[in-house]
């Protein structure tokens, strides 16, 4: 998807006057074009950077954050579960829509903006995971007999107890980039997420909410649709089989 626009010669923030303004699918624009006369197939391209983007980035962060502040609560106890596991509370407490659009509004709707809100964002859910494995790990007897050999509790945390307790999370990070997607689109749908010139699937979508273009003009709006959902799909895919794959105790023939 890198490739595909410099290699198709497509620019997807050209006006082609010639073909005019919302042209219908054509050998010369496959996707017609928009209301600038901009070729929908470029933007359809550019726009799904954008999204991944936005989705694998945010995602990335929001393990980043999630992984050591989970261990710190699980491990530690004390303090550290306390105020941890509370600010998450926090977090999760106010609805995650309303709190993204007001804090994209307040910094700004570019795409880094929104890979930062979303990624800090998310990462309640993460630490919660690593929280109760952590706490499941902490007293086996391995991990018990490096604290007894005294071994640090940083040395303990990256050996011993990481690597049993991040399969989990390795799972969850492709439904996390997928939510991650749906969160950017809606924002985008509603005015304030990727604005133009700059494309993206969910600004793609927001001609829909004009009548004529939802009911005349389908080819401008079901693409990126059909795109955000193939991806969500595909990327829920791949977390199902993460956990086939690193988790010995599920059994997929059962489910």
């Amino acid at each position: 998807m890198l490739l595909l626009p410099p290699l198709l010669g497509l620019e997807p923030n050209a006006s082609d006057l010639e073909a005019g303004f919302w042209a219908p699918p054509s050998a010369e624009h496959p996707l017609g074009t928009d209301d600038v006369g901009r070729d929908l197939l470029a933007r359809l391209l550019s726009g799904g950077q954008v999204s991944l983007f936005i989705g694998l980035s945010s995602a990335a962060i929001s393990t980043a954050l999630g992984v050591p502040l989970g261990l710190l609560a699980g491990y530690r106890r004390g303090a550290w579960e306390f105020w941890i596991m509370r600010l998450a509370d926090i977090f999760q407490t106010f609805p995650s829509i309303v709190l993204v659009l007001c804090l994209v509004t307040v910094v700004g709707p570019s795409a880094t903006n929104i890979v930062l809100v979303l990624g800090l964002l998310g990462w309640t859910g993460i630490a919660r995971l690593v929280y109760g494995n952590t706490l499941a790990v902490r007293e086996r007897e391995y991990v018990l007999a490096a604290r007894a050999l005294g071994a640090r509790t940083g040395t303990i945390l990256r050996r011993n107890v990481l690597p049993n307790v991040i399969s989990p999370v390795w799972c969850s990070i492709p439904l996390r980039a997928g939510r991650a997607i749906l969160s950017e689109s809606s924002l985008s749908f509603l005015g304030f997420g990727i604005r133009a010139p700059q494309a993206s699937w969910g600004s793609m979508i927001q001609y829909a909410s004009n009548l004529t273009v939802l009911t005349a003009r389908p080819w401008v709006w079901l693409p990126p649709g059909l795109c955000i959902i193939l991806t969500v799909l595909c990327l829920a895919g791949i977390g199902d089989g993460l956990r086939d794959a690193l988790d010995p105790r599920f059994d997929g023939r059962r489910s």
